[in-house]
């Protein structure tokens, strides 16, 4: 892994930071002895993400510009990971998508801009591609999005460039691939397969595979993730569009065949329905985040087994 020692800023937003990949990001950047500041409006976030943390939290929406000016005050960097997040609820909540992941999007680059942050770093997303069925995806490619979800979050990704060219904010675009990790919620009506499958394996409940379980998927372990936002954060000139992925993938059958090994469990495994602007297949070409001098220090199989190793150690793990 690329070492990032200290970042050249000394205080930073993080939209979003009650949520599973934010408390991540919090708690590494108070270890690299960053003053961290929380927007948050606990949507989705949970206060057990930042518990015993010395951070600054604003409770507020992106939207509202009073809270995000606050917020951003002094901050030399914003991670903007503040968002409606699910593909599934975006099907049902359209106009509530546009809202958070587009109008609080512009929200946030403009006071960031205003308050003179040097870059802000934008959580997007593989499921821009769509359902191209070519892969590896490269950030090269033609954006096909299946969802408002998706579509948001290209969205974002021309507006940061757009900040960009005209030298209002520098910014980077880091398309997450399927994150997994400690703390991700199992009992979220939208939550992601990985800790479901975990926590019903442990509990010896059945696991519900969505379709036939032949979708592959890049999954990525938190904690490369937050070391890709602070390595976008902390280098100068560092711009565009990146995947934050492993290069490889899985299918969601093999993923939950592996967790039941690895727990021991004895739960069966079950098919439901498919869902709703689902892709069939994703995998990151990793090439050029990993050009601009960045790696991950986790594989799958490492990431796994921490984040097995956590749910094991936490009888109620949210």
């Amino acid at each position: 892994m690329a070492s990032v020692s200290l970042p050249p800023f000394s205080r930073a937003l993080v939209t979003g930071g009650a949520g599973f990949i934010g408390g991540h990001l919090v708690r590494a950047l108070l270890d690299a002895g960053v003053e961290v500041v929380v927007l948050d409006n606990f949507r989705t976030g949970r206060a057990s993400n930042l518990e015993d943390l010395p951070v600054r939290l604003v409770r507020g929406c992106i939207t509202d510009r009073a809270a995000v000016r606050d917020a951003v005050a002094g901050c030399g960097a914003v991670f903007h990971l503040a968002a409606l997040v699910s593909v599934p609820e975006s099907m049902e909540r359209i106009h509530e998508c546009v809202s958070l992941n587009v109008t609080g999007l512009l929200v946030v680059l403009e006071e960031a801009a205003a308050a003179g942050a040097r870059k802000l770093v934008l959580s997007s997303s593989a499921a821009i591609y769509g359902d191209d069925p070519e892969v590896p995806k490269r950030e090269d490619m033609r954006p096909a999005p299946k969802s408002p979800y998706a579509i948001t979050k290209l969205d974002g990704e021309y507006y940061c460039a757009l900040f960009a060219a005209t030298g209002r904010i520098e910014t980077a675009c880091l398309r997450y691939f399927n994150v997994f990790g400690p703390r991700q919620d199992p009992r979220s009506a939208y939550a992601a397969a990985v800790p479901i499958f975990i926590r019903r394996a442990l509990e010896g409940r059945p696991i519900t595979i969505f379709g036939d379980g032949g979708q592959t998927r890049d999954f990525v372990f938190v904690k490369d993730v937050v070391a890709a936002n602070i390595f976008a954060a902390s280098t100068a000139g560092l711009t565009g569009v990146f995947n934050v992925g492993y290069g490889g993938s899985v299918t969601i059958r093999e993923i939950a065949e592996r967790i039941l090994t690895q727990t021991g469990g004895a739960s069966v495994i079950e098919h439901a329905d498919t869902r709703p602007g689902d892709v069939r297949h994703s995998r990151a070409s990793a090439d050029k985040l990993r050009a601009a001098g960045w790696a991950p220090a986790y594989t799958l199989e490492s990431g796994l087994a921490e984040t097995l190793a956590w749910y094991r150690a936490h009888a109620d793990p949210v």
